[in-house]
């Protein structure tokens, strides 16, 4: 056999490779289940007995292995596997704007911006390009002719590369990358961040094209301490502070308009403004001390249209700030500052920090000494200067940490930042000075936690779903193909190996769905195999010898064996081009089992089944059961072909009827919201708990919020769904959002629950067990890229079909199929979403099922395909209905066998696999059952009715070898 020792070769050093990238994973394993043995559920114990366990090394000879070196080295769990926290960051490029263009109040710039900020939650396009296309359209509109090169714009001291005369497309192609190197900046300060944080194999990435930031975090379980440190820009910055007799006349005015227009300010018209503010009990450089209940109300009467326009000249651009936090002495207030602006909202001090360490005051409160860059010690010594014996504010992120009367000029940068800190805040606010601040604000445009508890039960799930569909594999490829699926088996062991080897290799992460992306290669794999066998069974039954038949089975069945790997491998790059998160770790999986399935299943297996038989040694290719199955079995498909149309016209029109009249269940992917799995300690009545929601979720002018409670996985859990302040970014709002659903929540909760139990529940205790969180922007895109997924595919599916087989009928076939097996699991989420007791949600997910399906529907298709072609170039003498016919059943046999033990494999997945994969698996499900409906009856049928020529063609009735000897005379 040529190329069987370089085979051999590749298939060894291959091996060897991927034992030296799994063995840390299994030694830290077993380290850890030592140390587990020994402290049991006592966390303190468990890390002494680690550390000790720690100190010990395995020597291997050519390796040593140490806990803490394998545990860097280990394979990578995705946070549906380890639990964790993942969050989408997003730099705020209206701030990189401004700064760019040094905080410039032209006209056209602010309302380009704001025009910006409307466009930007629906479209796809960077932010950047959109503020072009608005700044060229209001520049055209209003006739200013103003060049991004003006001085009021982008040519200033903040850009010395950009000249008088230098061009609009330059100037673009200059901020672009300005604006791409400040992202770059904030990647590696978030970074430094998380390094701070004590992290255990975090994953940070840049998404490509976007101003974006993945941040994944396995193990981490306080998801507010994660995003106020990732999202905190730690721009500091130095203002001077107006006091009460500034503003008080203004908050005088502002009481009687609340009396008159309280309605139109948010507020109740009997609210009493001036009480709200206590005056009375102020004690600091502020100009209210506001009880903590009370600040929305002042917010929303400063913010108001109203409240704006009362504003007197000498506060125009006042800013209104709170502290950082109660005062020690009345933790139950909190203190506004106000802060003297300007036009352009540019602190006098705006400085980064070189070095920021904790210290004590005189009175050993802990406070957070720093040094200031020398830009910064400049600004501050002129400030410092200019307010001798009068207040000035140092804030951080918009929030005031302490506003003392200035004694003197400070002329060498240093500085103290008092705030009535605990231990712990003054070490976060270090850090994140430490690690330097971001060049922008960021906020957190989509997040998903999951507790440690659920992580554990994915797992679980994951592992014996797997165990599950091997076994099924193992068991029927042996029994139906006897000695040959021994080998076949062996194949797919070495498979896996190799697979897990590679992820851990290339340092990808493993998840659920890319489990289920394993799984499915195996399934793959009894498909190669069966392909081959069932040739090598039509060989000998042809009167070959065991030998030949292999041979000529091998090399009759590549060319379809090719065909379905490169459809499959481009279902799998569509999703991966396309998908995030999850659905990237199932195309990649999917993708690296495509092509060691290639290896194992055609080339390695070949090796080790030719070693046996130029021994002279027998293999048998089926038992006596399953020998003559589907043998001599001829079904009349293209006859019933007008049967089958009839049946799928009618399937496709109550589809497509539902999805108009019904629609759909969208999931948070596609519309934005905040999904929460609830797990309680008795049983639940979804219908109750969403009523009791309702009421709640209430948005400021009394309308409903969207709430949705479903049982999820058995009556003690619900999935709870919403998209209140959904528009809000900030981390107050999921705040907001998790204290009125705790609020809702309370009296299904046991007595002693408090807000921090349920946000932070693990197996023992009820509460909040994942969560998940898509903003508007990103639910946009990702909707888009569905869509694009879909297309794609589609369109690359018929291309290749068009090129490997020459004639458009097929392709159009082909899509046709697909397009029908699309609309068929379309209409059934459409039908039957309300009524199963799974998630059926159109999303991410969702649209990787139909990819999915997509691939392994037209993998069956080319298999017939493929015989076909074979025929035609064979069996010139048959009618073109009897070479269809002859073709759609000499494959009956590997299309039974691989949709059967396919059927087998995800059935074990949707039992067994846990309640995230059930609406995927479902999707899978009644996708094979009609993609090998559809190969069969609409891509072959379809071809077929624009392939013939006439009316001889519909000649129908069995071919017989008889028939053709006497025609081919």
């Amino acid at each position: 056999m040529q190329g069987k020792g370089l085979i051999t070769i590749v298939a060894i050093v291959l091996g060897l490779i991927c034992l030296n990238e799994l063995l840390p994973t299994w030694y830290a394993s077993k380290i850890e289940r030592q140390a587990t043995a020994v402290a049991g559920d006592n966390p303190e114990k468990y890390q002494k007995e680690l550390l000790r366990l720690s100190k010990d090394t395995l020597n291997l000879g050519f390796t040593k292995l140490y806990y803490t070196k394998a545990k860097d080295k280990e394979m990578k769990l995705g946070l549906d596997l380890k639990g964790g926290i993942n969050v989408l960051l997003e730099i705020n490029q209206r701030d990189l704007v401004n700064d760019l263009t040094n905080y410039s109040t032209n006209p056209v710039l602010i309302e380009a911006l704001n025009k910006t900020d409307e466009v930007q939650k629906n479209s796809t396009k960077s932010y950047i390009d959109n503020f072009f296309d608005q700044f060229e359209a209001i520049n055209k509109a209003k006739g200013t002719n103003l060049k991004l090169a003006d001085p009021e714009l982008f040519g200033n001291t903040n850009l010395s590369e950009i000249k008088y005369n230098t061009s609009d497309d330059q100037v673009k192609s200059i901020i672009k990358r300005r604006i791409d190197l400040s992202v770059g900046t904030a990647f590696e300060v978030i970074r430094t961040r998380i390094d701070k944080m004590g992290a255990v194999q975090p994953n940070v990435q840049r998404v490509p094209g976007t101003a974006r930031i993945s941040v994944e975090m396995p193990g981490m379980k306080d998801i507010d301490k994660v995003k106020k440190m990732l999202q905190t820009s730690a721009k500091l910055q130095f203002w001077e502070v107006q006091q009460v007799p500034e503003i008080a006349p203004y908050f005088q005015t502002l009481t009687t308009m609340v009396a008159i227009k309280g309605d139109s300010m948010g507020v109740a018209k009997n609210t009493n403004f001036m009480n709200l503010l206590n005056l009375d009990k102020l004690r600091s450089n502020g100009v209210a001390s506001v009880k903590l209940s009370d600040t929305a109300a002042v917010n929303k009467i400063l913010n108001s249209k109203v409240g704006q326009s009362l504003r007197p000249a000498n506060i125009k651009y006042t800013q209104f700030m709170w502290g950082y936090k109660p005062e020690a002495t009345d933790a139950q207030s909190l203190v506004l500052y106000a802060i003297r602006g300007n036009i352009n909202q540019k602190a006098p001090v705006d400085g980064a920090v070189e070095t920021a360490s904790i210290g004590y005051d005189e009175l050993s409160r802990v406070v957070v000494d720093m040094q200031m860059d020398s830009k910064g010690a400049k600004e501050w010594k002129t400030l410092t200067e200019k307010n001798v014996g009068k207040p000035v504010a140092v804030t951080l992120d918009g929030r005031v940490y302490t506003a003392p009367n200035v004694v003197g000029a400070i002329p060498n940068g240093r500085t103290q930042i008092s705030g009535n800190f605990s231990q712990e805040e003054a070490k976060e606010l270090v850090d994140v000075l430490g690690a330097g601040k971001l060049p922008a604000g960021a906020k957190v445009v989509q997040a998903t936690v999951v507790g440690p508890s659920l992580g554990q039960e994915s797992i679980d799930a994951g592992v014996i779903s797997f165990a599950i569909a091997f076994l099924i594999i193992i068991v029927y490829i042996i029994f139906y193909y006897g000695g040959a699926g021994i080998y076949a088996v062996i194949a797919m062991i070495i498979n896996l190996f190799y697979i897990f080897g590679i992820m851990d290799s290339g340092d990808f992460t493993l998840t659920l769905p890319g489990i289920a992306g394993i799984v499915l290669t195996m399934a793959m794999a009894v498909d190669t195999n069966v392909i081959i066998y069932e040739r090598t069974k039509e060989e000998l039954f042809a009167g070959k010898s065991i030998l030949e038949a292999y041979k000529d089975g091998f090399k009759h069945a590549l060319s379809a064996i090719v065909d379905g790997h490169l459809t499959t491998l481009l279902t799998a790059g569509v999703l991966f081009l396309f998908g995030t998160g999850p659905i990237k770790g199932f195309a990649l999986t999917l993708g690296i089992g495509i092509l060691m399935t290639f290896f194992t299943s055609v080339l390695l297996s070949r090796v080790m089944i030719f070693s046996r038989l130029n021994k002279g040694k027998h293999l048998s290719v089926w038992t006596a059961p399953t020998k003559n199955l589907f043998r001599n079995t001829w079904i009349d498909f293209i006859g019933k072909r007008k049967y089958a149309y009839i049946v799928s016209a009618v399937l496709t029109v109550v589809c497509i009827a539902s999805i108009a009249i019904h629609g759909f269940k969208y999931g948070i992917d596609f519309t934005g919201g905040r999904n929460y799995v609830v797990r309680f300690d008795k049983d639940v009545n979804a219908e109750e708990i969403e009523q009791n929601l309702v009421k709640i979720f209430k948005t400021e002018d009394g309308k409903n919020s969207s709430v949705e409670a479903k049982t999820f996985g058995n009556d003690r859990q619900l999935k709870i769904s919403t998209d209140y302040l959904i528009e809000d970014e900030s981390l107050k709002a999921d705040q907001t959002v998790e204290q009125k659903l705790y609020e809702g929540l309370k009296s299904s909760l046991p007595a002693n629950t408090t807000l921090h139990d349920f946000k932070s529940a693990d197996k023992e205790h009820a509460g909040i067990i994942s969560s998940e969180k898509v903003g508007p922007t990103v639910a946009d895109d990702i909707q888009t890229h569905g869509i694009l997924a879909v297309v794609a595919a589609l369109a690359g599916i018929f291309i290749y079909i068009l090129l490997r087989f020459r004639k458009w009928q097929f392709s159009l076939g082909a899509v046709a199929a697909l397009f029908h097996d699309a609309v068929i699991i379309l209409g059934a989420y459409s039908l039957l979403h309300k009524y199963m007791p799974f998630n059926m949600e159109i999303n991410q997910d969702f649209v990787a099922a139909i990819l999915t399906v997509l691939g392994y529907s037209i993998n069956d298709t080319v298999i017939i395909f493929d015989r076909i072609r074979e025929y035609l170039r064979e069996k010139k003498s048959l009618t073109l209905a009897g070479l269809f016919d002859d073709s759609i059943s000499s494959t009956l046999g590997r299309t039974f066998n691989t949709s059967f033990t396919t059927i087998l494999v995800i059935l074990a997945i949707f039992i067994f696999g846990g309640d995230n994969l059930r609406g995927f698996m479902f999707a899978m499900l009644i996708g094979i059952g009609f993609g090998t409906y559809s190969s069969i009856f609409i891509a072959s049928a379809i071809a077929y009715d624009f392939l013939k020529t006439g009316k001889e063609d519909e000649v129908h009735g069995k071919t017989t070898s008889t028939k053709e000897v006497l025609a081919s005379k």
